[in-house]
C-alpha cells in the first residue's frame, strides 16, 4: 500500500507542531507537506520586544525550510481553495491532493474592517508596522499615547496591556513619564473577561498603578487620522497604537466545512472538523467555553490542538486508537516591566467555567517567557 499524503496548511504554532508530531509518529513512506505563504516563522511575542528596543525581528525568526531536514516537505504558496469532496487543496503554485488535512491557517489582522484605518495609526499585530512604530517610540518625548482595541476577537488577549505596561516602564526609565499621558481602551466590559473579575482587577490595577487610564466598553465608529470617533466622544492621540479585529482567512468560509459563526468548527476534544479526514487547530477555530465565551486565541492552545490532531491522524493511518483529547489547560504571559512578568494560567475548558488565575509578577515568569521562545525555536528548527 502506498504511504498516506498528509497536507498541513499554515506554518505557525499549530502547523509546525502537527508536522513534527506526525513525522515522529509515522515512517518515511508517509509524505507530510507543510504549506505556508511565508518563507519563515517569527515568534509573535517578539513584536513587543522590537517595540521597546529589546530585540530585533531576526532574533525570533527562523526559515521554514529548516523543517526539511526533519523529513517535512515545504511548499511556499498561498492557499486559494480547499475542496474536501475531492480531497485537494489549490494554491497559487498548484494543487495538492491529500489523504488527511490539517488546517492551521490562523486568524488574520483585519484593519480594513475599521473605517478610516490608515498609516496615521500603528497596527500592534503587524510585524512590519511594529518596526515602523519602534523609531517613533524611541523618539517620543511628550504627548498622549493611546492603545486601542478596535474589535474582537483578537489574538493573545493580554498583549495590548503588556504593550501599555512596557511602554510605561520604558518612558519611566528615560525620565519622560511625567510628560506622557497614557490610555488604553477596549470594547469588552473588562480587560480580560475570560479570567474573571478578580483577574481583571489585577490587570487593571496594574494599569492604574502605572498611571494608565483604562476604559472598557468603548466601541468606535471610525478613525479620523489618529483620533478614534466613539459614541462617547473622540479619543485623541499623538501616538495611536491599534489592535484591529481578527478574522479567519476567506478560504475557510468557502471550504464548505461546518462553521461556528465566522470560525471553522472543530470537535473540542479531537480537533476533527465536519469532514472526518480534515482536522483544524489553533486560531482558525472557535471553541466555546462553559461560560459561553470563546477559548482565547493563543499559540499555546494551537500547540496543544496540534498534538491531539496529529495523534488521531497517526492512529487513522496505522489502524490504532488514540485517546488524545484537548484538555483546555494553558497559559500566557503579561510582562509588566522592571524585569518581571505575570502569568495567566489555568483550566480554560473546566465544566463550570474557566478556572484561571493571574499570578503575581516575578522575575521567574519573565525568564519562563524568554525560555518559551528559545525552547521552541531550538526544538523546531535545530
Amino acid at each position: 500500500m502506498p504511504g498516506a499524503k498528509i497536507v498541513i496548511l499554515g506554518g505557525g504554532f499549530g502547523g509546525i507542531t502537527a508536522a513534527l508530531e506526525l513525522r515522529r509518529s509515522l515512517n518515511g513512506d508517509h509524505v507530510i507537506t507543510l504549506v505556508d505563504r511565508r518563507p519563515s516563522f517569527m515568534m509573535g511575542l517578539r513584536k513587543l520586544w522590537v517595540l521597546t528596543g529589546r530585540g530585533t525581528p531576526g532574533d525570533g525568526t527562523r526559515p521554514l525550510s529548516a523543517l526539511s531536514t526533519k523529513g517535512i516537505t515545504l511548499r511556499q504558496a498561498t492557499v486559494t481553495s480547499i475542496d474536501p469532496a475531492s480531497r485537494s487543496v489549490t494554491t497559487d503554485a498548484g494543487t495538492l491532493a491529500y489523504d488527511h488535512l490539517v488546517i492551521a491557517l490562523g486568524a488574520e489582522s483585519r484593519p480594513d474592517l475599521v473605517p478610516g484605518f490608515s498609516s496615521a495609526v500603528f497596527n500592534l499585530y503587524d510585524a512590519a508596522d511594529v518596526e515602523r512604530l519602534a523609531p517613533r517610540v524611541k523618539s517620543f518625548a511628550a504627548g498622549r499615547v493611546v492603545i486601542g482595541i478596535l474589535g474582537v476577537p483578537y489574538k493573545c488577549p493580554p498583549a495590548p496591556y503588556e504593550a501599555a505596561l512596557l511602554l510605561h516602564d520604558l518612558f519611566e526609565q528615560r525620565g519622560l513619564r511625567q510628560a506622557i499621558q497614557m490610555a488604553a481602551f477596549t470594547p469588552q466590559p473588562m480587560s480580560l473577561p475570560v479570567v474573571g473579575a478578580a483577574g481583571c482587577a489585577q490587570v487593571e490595577g496594574r494599569l492604574a498603578a502605572g498611571g494608565i487610564t483604562f476604559t472598557p466598553g468603548v466601541k468606535i465608529d471610525r478613525l479620523e487620522a489618529s483620533v478614534a470617533i466613539t459614541e462617547k466622544g473622540p479619543i485623541e492621540a499623538d501616538l495611536f497604537i491599534a489592535v484591529p479585529p481578527h478574522r479567519p482567512p476567506a478560504v475557510i468560509r468557502s471550504s464548505g466545512l461546518q462553521m461556528t459563526g465566522e470560525w471553522l468548527f472543530a470537535d473540542p476534544a479531537t480537533m476533527r472538523t465536519s469532514d472526518p479526514r480534515v482536522y483544524a487547530v489553533g486560531d482558525v477555530i472557535e471553541i466555546p467555553l462553559a461560560n459561553k465565551m470563546p477559548l482565547p486565541k493563543a499559540g499555546i492552545f494551537a500547540e496543544s490542538h496540534a498534538k491531539v490532531a496529529a495523534s488521531h491522524i497517526a492512529a487513522d493511518i496505522t489502524g490504532k486508537r488514540s485517546s488524545a483529547t484537548f484538555d483546555g489547560r494553558g497559559y500566557c504571559f503579561i510582562e509588566i516591566g522592571r524585569g518581571q512578568a505575570a502569568k495567566v494560567q489555568g483550566h480554560f475548558t473546566a465544566p463550570n467555567g474557566p478556572q484561571v488565575e493571574v499570578t503575581p509578577p516575578s522575575e521567574t515568569a519573565l525568564k519562563e517567557k524568554i525560555e518559551f521562545e528559545r525552547s521552541r525555536l531550538t526544538n523546531w528548527f535545530s
